[in-house]
């Protein structure tokens, strides 16, 4: 058994899978600690999943809920409960039952074997193909930002120590990646295979549009790698630019002509402007996001939230 334990999920038009997802908490929890807690933040749902997070309060008193102001994004609404959870260790799952509660002794078993962060990727995936792909090149993406190979087994759920949280108390930015903000604090990853159900109710929030623009928000906002990208395609381009000069000038000293055609002209003219236009977008938004810290914009903002015993679980 762990000495204590939140558990924190974010919530997203979930109404009616919330009481199957507590009920089985309540058989689970008590398993594995004496101490426990459940954050369920509500992340601007447009259902009744607030409603639904109040009366489950006063059948699970060991249940918090937190209702934020708006929608602010999966990562925000974790970042949210991370900062609120009041145990030695913190689970992170979704909240459509995918991620099973029965699964979490497994992730605290391996963290007990001196691991800050343990992942608990599936054993298989349960979407589809294009879904698959997105959510490769996010993990890619992840990779980079994090610098660690275990960005390629990375989940929402996952487990790992409270003291963590530390390293990103002061994070301020609306862009939020909670596996890269773990880095901060910790190099100690591992990863375990859990099982992984499919959707009985509703349908995924996480779209193929959304999971590009979290592999972009991601690049940009942790990574310097699209720079380094526009620095190298510059440099290939000038090393192209210096072979036509060579290429032009022994042309002429060999035959004395110089090379026909306007076509040739117009196309190196292009590639060159669509070059700097290219490397120009990406400083932009390197920009942009430095202009958006600047601005204070908050990563969340706090509606209102259930009232809880602080002592937790009789």
């Amino acid at each position: 058994m762990v000495p204590s334990l939140s558990i924190v999920i974010p919530v997203y038009n979930s109404e009616d899978s919330l009481p199957l997802l507590l009920e089985r908490l309540q058989t689970v929890l008590p398993q594995l600690t004496d101490r426990y807690e459940a954050v369920l933040v509500n992340d601007g749902s447009r259902d009744h999943s607030w409603e639904r997070i109040q009366e489950l309060q006063a059948q699970y008193p060991w249940m918090r809920g937190i209702c934020l102001m708006r929608n602010y994004g999966q990562h925000n609404a974790l970042l949210c409960g991370i900062r609120a959870a009041r145990h030695e260790m913190i689970v992170t799952m979704d909240d459509d039952l995918q991620n099973p509660p029965e699964e979490i002794a497994k992730l605290l078993a391996k963290l007990q074997e001196g691991f800050d962060v343990v992942y608990g990727p599936p054993e298989r995936e349960q979407h589809g193909l294009w879904r698959d792909l997105a959510s490769q090149m996010t993990k890619i993406a992840l990779q980079n930002a994090m610098g660690a190979q275990t960005a390629r087994q990375v989940s929402a759920f996952r487990a790992f120590r409270t003291q963590l949280r530390e390293a990103f108390a002061d994070y301020r930015s609306p862009y939020v990646s909670i596996d890269v903000l773990l880095t901060w604090a910790s190099t100690r990853f591992a990863a375990v295979r859990v099982r992984h159900d499919e959707r009985r109710l509703g349908r995924s929030n996480y779209t193929l549009r959304k999971l590009v623009i979290h592999a972009l928000n991601m690049m940009t906002g942790f990574s310097i790698l699209p720079l380094q990208i526009a620095s190298i395609v510059g440099f290939v381009f000038m090393l192209f630019g210096v072979a036509i000069m060579f290429f032009t000038i022994g042309r002429y000293l060999i035959s004395g002509g110089v090379v026909p055609g306007f076509s040739f002209l117009a196309c190196t003219i292009a590639i060159f402007s669509g070059t700097q236009l290219f490397a120009l977008g990406i400083f932009g938004e390197y920009l942009a996001r430095i202009h958006y810290r600047t601005m204070s914009r908050p990563v969340y903002a706090v509606r209102e939230t259930t009232k809880s015993d602080p002592r937790g679980p009789a």
